[in-house]
């Protein structure tokens, strides 16, 4: 159980659903370990955040667990789609454990945003990857099938193809260098300039490679270059008012905690920050 999730399924503002599908990554594998390293290395936070004034346990998170994936990723969308939209229905908000990125087009179906906002080292915006549409090199492409406008933030890596993509209407990329330099700032105004945010359903995927290798080791394809964990968590705490839904993905057991203890830490900061004052 993720700690501090105590809350009854029927009670629950927030529902954890771990997604451990580990089928297309394409350098080093493990992401079917991440929910339970996410779940395993958050148990050394303190209940209580000052910067809120509240205690985890208190905010009606619920753990149902993890849902066992398969090799057909498509099925398995469609399943955890189902799963998530049932928390949805109930008026809790999904928290979604990865598992290989892949599994963020379930969280993404089950909102239905309008605005898709991703912490990611990469693009992920081919329409296939070696003739899979459901790689996980594929996801903000998916993500774009059922969201207006895709914010992309510290991708630093893409092929030509996807850079022509990325300069497409639908698209902002915000690069390392743009968070460093002017913080969430810099993503609250892109996320402005694509929607409206007062009337806007907006959906948070944090891949942990959106971090620099040397933060989060831990994870399929690292990319130097990348995002401080405070810059992630400011970015995490400035969207997640706004969010109706957030995952952590692509977290693997290459390292000695690093990635899974930070993914760990941005859900909470998602949820202290989502929850309010």
């Amino acid at each position: 159980m993720f700690p501090g999730a105590t809350a009854d399924r029927a009670a629950a503002a927030y529902v954890v659903v771990g997604a451990p599908l580990d089928r297309s990554t394409t350098f080093q594998p493990g992401a079917r370990f991440g929910p339970d390293r996410i779940r395993r290395f958050a148990e050394s936070f303190e209940d209580y955040d000052h910067h809120t004034d509240r205690h985890f346990s208190e905010l009606g998170v619920h753990d149902a667990g993890d849902l066992r994936a398969w090799s057909d990723a498509a099925e398995y969308v469609d399943f955890l789609t189902g799963e998530l939209t049932d928390a949805v229905d109930d008026g809790a908000t999904p928290v979604l454990l990865g598992g290989e990125h892949t599994v963020t087009v379930a969280g993404v179906r089950a909102v239905a945003p309008d605005l898709f906002v991703c912490l990611d080292a990469h693009l992920d915006l081919r329409e296939s990857f070696d003739g899979d549409p459901w790689s996980h090199a594929c996801v903000t492409r998916r993500a774009l099938d059922t969201a207006d406008h895709a914010v992309i933030v510290g991708a630093r890596a893409g092929s030509e193809a996807e850079w022509a993509r990325a300069r497409e209407d639908d698209v902002t990329v915000l690069p390392p260098e743009t968070v460093a330099e002017r913080g969430a700032d810099a993503v609250r105004e892109a996320m402005a300039a694509a929607v409206d945010l007062d009337a806007a359903t907006t959906y948070l995927s944090v891949d942990v490679d959106a971090a620099d290798p040397a933060v989060a080791p831990g994870t399929g394809t690292m990319e130097p270059g990348g995002l401080s964990a405070r810059e992630i968590r400011d970015v995490v705490r400035a969207v997640a008012p706004d969010a109706a839904g957030v995952d952590a993905v692509e977290v693997n057991d290459r390292d000695d905690g690093q990635a899974a203890t930070l993914a760990g830490a941005l859900l909470r900061d998602f949820v202290f920050a989502h929850a309010g004052p």
